[in-house]
């Protein structure tokens, strides 16, 4: 594990550096890059070669006689640290051009150093071996990345976000927490293999509380509702890295107490593919109602978790129904899916923040026709709507396609199982479709038109840092949509890790699968480049003229005339209205000649609108009873120290 502590130990460096040369801010910046970027690059390596290293590490360090900080990497945890490092590297680099405000010198470099602990911390979760240093890892990573959020703390709605993100932090951390507690209480270890010994009642509850203290980090409907708020308030690189990878932590929870547990019941993984369902259409409606792009990808955020849940709950499944390949398949799926969607959802924040940088406006009503002067951007954040759609030949259809096998795999099962498979394949079906008008929404009114303010009008595309990274990752999205086989290996690889009893993992029916995705593509590509030849030959020699996109026949066009992102997505959320109200603001439209009016619609998240009802006001009105407790007497709070130090001894 030695390269892997170097690598965690120069990423802590890059984050000392840029606190200990503040004031310089070009020097600042450098150092602090390169040393994080050389401490993930040597990371990215580093578990790359343990993903296919037969060996498992492991390093221990003892304190006090008494517990010890242990950490062990296996090819599940090495599958993590390949998408934790790798997205980390791109948006450290990123972030060379994208925060350029010397003006923000000393902010900058605390963002960076919480950045680099946030970095390391999310690793150490990941290759942590017990209980103690799993919690410690937890809890820094969640005050580190609270610290992200609050980047920008004069405007009040961020501090707001902070303070959601903090409560919910903790609050999960609490579920885990109790979850741990019982497994100790019956054990008496520390260790996550004492899980197994557990009865089976005890670690079917253990694993529920464990779901909802990770779901909630996962951003799992309905313990979502810190993203969209988070999301939009933090820097875009440090949205790309939270959406891209720290959620991804609260999976390997799940997965990591699942194997700890070795309890294969049909119930537990019928309430992961439920929840997974739940949230995957749930998140794309309440994407389609958004107007701001950062809470867009915010919600998207909440439809992929429950994609990559949905192919581990038919992998739970197919293990309790003793179906080795729908096991395998759905957790491959759900595994490549965490890597899919760590590349395309950084790249889709990456290109929102190269947006939000040069525009100044999240707002998506506000843009119109950026591509005709950011044309790297607009390619870019094209590739990744199209991956996030999960159409080939991109990234997001290889994994959404190994789960829908692994779907029909289980429709010859028996009832209950038949009719959940089926609804996880029609679940899929319908995220899909929702995404791709969501995306549709997004390329065509903020890219494609013509500008709809001042705002989109002068704009540029310079910050080759920014360019760069997000270049890399389009073709990512690229390569393992058409040459899948390597990815798919690595996810088989991580499934070997889950110790389902099945022996070494058979490659040849993955490979046959990736050969048929790999001649689909290539013919999908062939005819591509055949089409723009032909319309190039036919178009040669003949005059084009041009004018302003979308004029719909009038001679003189205005942006008002063009669709907004609220009337395109107007009809779909009809549809959806009992669990995506839609709030309404115009005033009345009177007389033959209306005067100039408004219009503004939301669309309501219902686990936010019940959660002030159901949880907010009752636990506000508790606290205001116990307000008694306060008096802001020094002696007594001394007291009740004193009183709880007595009675934790007897516990003692």
């Amino acid at each position: 594990m030695d390269l892997f502590f170097s690598s965690v130990l120069l990423i802590l460096a890059g984050g000392v550096f840029a606190l200990y040369f503040w004031r310089q801010f070009h020097l600042m910046k450098t150092v602090g890059v390169a040393a994080v970027s050389i401490g993930c690059a040597l990371g990215v390596m580093d578990a790359g070669a343990k993903l296919f290293d037969q060996q498992t590490s492991s390093a221990s360090f003892v304190y006090l006689h008494s517990f010890s900080l242990s950490f062990q990497i296996d090819k599940l945890s090495a599958f993590f640290l390949v998408a934790i490092f790798g997205v980390c590297l791109l948006a450290t680099i990123y972030s060379f051009h994208y925060l350029n405000n010397s003006q923000k010198t000393l902010r900058i470099a605390v963002n960076y150093f919480f950045f680099s602990l946030l970095i390391a911390s999310m690793a150490l979760v990941v290759c942590a071996a017990n209980l103690i240093t799993f919690m410690l890892s937890w809890e820094i990573m969640s005050l580190s990345s609270y610290f992200l959020v609050i980047y920008d703390h004069h405007a009040s709605e961020n501090r707001k976000a902070g303070l959601l993100y903090f409560v919910f932090s903790q609050v999960g951390a609490m579920f885990i927490l109790a979850a741990f507690g019982i497994m100790y209480g019956y054990s008496g270890g520390f260790g996550f293999d004492v899980g197994a010994a557990l009865p089976d009642t005890v670690k079917l509850v253990v694993l529920i509380l464990a779901f909802i203290g990770f779901g909630s980090k996962a951003g799992v409907f309905p313990f979502h509702v810190w993203l969209p708020h988070a999301h939009p308030a933090a820097p875009s690189h440090i949205s790309a890295v939270m959406s891209g990878v720290m959620i991804k932590t609260g999976i390997y929870g799940i997965l990591r107490l699942y194997v700890s547990m070795n309890l294969h019941t049909p119930l537990f993984g019928e309430i992961v593919l439920v929840a997974g369902m739940v949230s995957g259409i749930l998140g794309v409606v309440y994407a389609l109602g958004q107007h701001d792009i950062k809470r867009l990808l915010a919600y998207h955020s909440v439809e992929n978790i429950g994609i990559i849940l949905i192919g581990i709950g038919i992998g739970m499944i197919g293990v309790s129904f003793n179906q080795p390949f729908m096991a395998v398949l759905g957790f491959s799926g759900g595994l490549l899916h965490v890597l899919n969607h760590s590349i395309f959802k950084s790249l889709l924040f990456m290109g929102a923040g190269v947006v939000l940088q040069k525009t100044g406006t999240r707002s998506i009503d506000a843009l119109g026709g950026l591509l005709k002067k950011m044309k790297i951007t607009g390619a870019t954040f094209l590739v990744g709507s199209l991956a996030i759609s999960g159409l080939p030949p991109f990234n997001g259809f290889v994994s959404e396609f190994l789960i829908y096998i692994g779907g029909f795999r289980g429709i010859a099962l028996s009832s209950t199982a038949f009719v959940l498979s089926l609804m996880a394949i029609i679940s899929l079906a319908v995220i899909g479709g929702l995404a791709l008008a969501c995306f549709s929404k997004v390329v065509g009114v903020v890219f494609q038109g013509e500008p709809r303010t001042a705002a989109a009008q002068d704009v540029n595309e310079k910050g080759p840092a920014m360019l760069g990274a997000m270049i890399v990752l389009a073709v990512a999205c690229v390569v393992i949509g058409v040459l899948p086989r390597g990815f798919i290996q690595m996810a088989t690889q991580g499934v070997s890790a889950l110790n389902l009893g099945y022996g070494p993992i058979p490659i040849e029916p993955f490979s046959l699968m990736a050969g048929n995705i790999t001649l689909g593509a290539s013919v999908f590509l062939a005819l591509l480049v055949l089409v723009m030849f032909l319309r190039r030959l036919l178009y040669n020699g003949k005059t084009i003229g041009s004018a302003g996109t979308w004029g719909c026949g009038f001679t003189q066009p205005t942006p008002r005339m063009q669709y907004t992102g609220s009337s395109y997505a107007a009809s779909i959320l009809e549809f959806f209205k009992p669990v995506a109200p839609l709030h309404e603001h115009h005033s009345a439209i009177s007389g033959l000649f209306p005067k100039k009016t408004h219009y503004h619609g939301q669309i309501g998240d219902i686990a936010e609108l019940h959660m002030d009802t159901l949880v907010v006001r009752p636990v506000r009105s508790l606290f205001d009873k116990l307000r008694w407790i306060q008096h802001g007497d020094i002696h007594l709070y001394i007291g009740y120290i004193l009183l709880a130090m007595v009675v934790l001894l007897f516990f003692v």
